[in-house]
């Protein structure tokens, strides 16, 4: 099976059309590249398009539905640290979500395109908790300065939604949406605080059947 460290390591380099010269470009980090060797080598993406989401480091990696990197980009997510949805959460107002309820969930979840509020089509991670893919929101709060922190040099300052996962406007119309917005395709997003195989527990019969190690 194809080991994708090398072209992992490879994304650093990779310059992404549309893409503005300051956005900073992430680096996969070993659970990022134990994530994509897992997914390429047994192919649990389902010939689907697949992204990875590294929370610890607020990055975005997107890869095609055989296993190839496409590219790299920081992304904003969900306020509080956590790798579980608050129960209800999904059901209630943004004015009624409480801090640490605004959390971006971790797990393997099947995203597809819906409608959200406005009529605005976005990518469903999971519609029941109300976790999407999208770009920073045009009414967002400039006191939150969401593309400020996206541009900074770190990831610390990179928490500030609600629990969607907003990305750049460029990566997401030109290479997410065609990609994902007829089939859709999975979505991997690594945790804050448990076990990667507690959250994957296939990660285990992949290490245990011999396959290369990251």
């Amino acid at each position: 099976m194809t080991n994708l460290l090398p072209a992992l390591a490879g994304l650093v380099a990779v310059s992404m059309a549309g893409h503005a010269a300051a956005q900073p470009k992430p680096e996969a980090s070993a659970a990022t590249r134990q994530v994509a060797d897992w997914i390429a080598a047994s192919g649990d993406n389902r010939a689907l398009p697949y992204i990875i989401i590294d929370k610890a480091n607020a990055a975005l990696f997107l890869f095609d539905r055989k296993g190839k990197p496409l590219g790299e980009a920081p992304v904003l997510i969900g306020i509080a640290p956590g790798d579980e949805a608050s129960p209800g959460v999904g059901s209630k107002k943004l004015a009624e979500i409480g801090p640490a309820e605004k959390t971006t969930p971790a797990g393997r979840f099947l995203a597809k395109y819906g409608l959200a509020a406005g009529k605005q089509k976005v990518l469903w991670v999971d519609y029941a908790t109300s976790v999407a893919i999208h770009p920073i929101p045009k009414d967002a709060s400039a006191k939150e300065r969401r593309r400020q922190r996206m541009l900074s040099a770190t990831p610390d300052d990179n928490r500030i939604t609600f629990g969607c996962i907003n990305v750049p406007v460029a990566l997401y119309t030109k290479t997410v949406r065609p990609l994902f917005q007829k089939k859709g395709g999975y979505v991997y997003i690594l945790p804050d605080t448990k076990p990667i195989e507690e959250v994957f527990p296939r990660l285990r019969v992949h290490a245990l059947t011999g396959a290369s190690p990251s």
